[in-house]
């Protein structure tokens, strides 16, 4: 699910960005990241990069990303949207959903339930905040609990990824964009459409909008 432009938490200059490029370590240097838990990805975003032994060029080569952009991504200046973590995780092969924590492992039982303040977390720009609700004992299904500020958006752009999704609004609005065609969903609607077919969204309301959205497979 999910797309373009991100906004930034801090303005940086673009020679800061590509000057700490410059300063990447040479490729195929081992790296350690640090995985913050406030939804963040950076750290995660540049050892998956790393390991792979691509540089930013390369990767923004790849992508469409620029150069600076990635570098501020990295080290978490900024936030990605939606479209471009989608795009970023295709391009180093994985998707979205590793970059997700690792669950902490527990009891057996506790394999497949996540508590309430277990719940992995990442953060997108404009305001919008993904929950993992699935265990990781299941791998063909996604489950998300997915918080948008009034104003909120996937980007002016749809996009398409292979799968299937639904949703149910908790509360709130979700204006959702289907083959070009769009209808506003209050608390109580539902939805579910192909994953294949150009879709974007966005909370045209002046109260958060809580949207429990479940994909398979999860490859969004």
């Amino acid at each position: 699910m999910r797309d373009p432009k991100t906004t930034a938490r801090q303005s940086q200059s673009d020679s800061r960005a590509t000057h700490a490029a410059r300063r990447e370590p040479a490729r195929g240097t081992e790296e350690v990241a640090v995985v913050k838990e406030d939804g963040l990805i950076g750290g995660k975003l540049r050892a998956l990069r790393l390991r792979q032994n691509k540089t930013l060029q390369a990767v923004s080569a790849t992508t469409g990303i620029s150069v600076g952009h990635l570098s501020q991504l990295e080290r978490d200046l900024v936030s990605p949207s939606i479209k471009t973590l989608h795009d970023l995780s295709r391009a180093l092969g994985v998707n979205i959903s590793w970059f997700f924590l690792p669950q902490e492992p527990g009891a057996r039982v506790e394999q497949y339930i996540v508590r309430r303040d277990q719940r992995r977390h990442i953060s997108y720009a404009d305001g919008i905040d993904d929950y993992q609700l699935n265990s990781q004992a299941v791998r063909h299904l996604g489950l998300l609990y997915s918080t948008f500020a009034p104003g909120a958006s996937s980007g002016d752009s749809p996009y398409t990824h292979e799968g299937e999704e639904a949703g149910y609004v908790v509360c709130g609005q979700l204006e959702l964009w289907i083959d070009g065609a769009s209808t506003v969903l209050s608390a109580g609607d539902s939805f579910s459409f192909p994953s294949t077919s150009p879709h974007r969204y966005c909370n045209p309301g002046r109260a958060e909008a809580v949207v429990l959205w479940a994909m398979t497979p999860p490859t969004y």
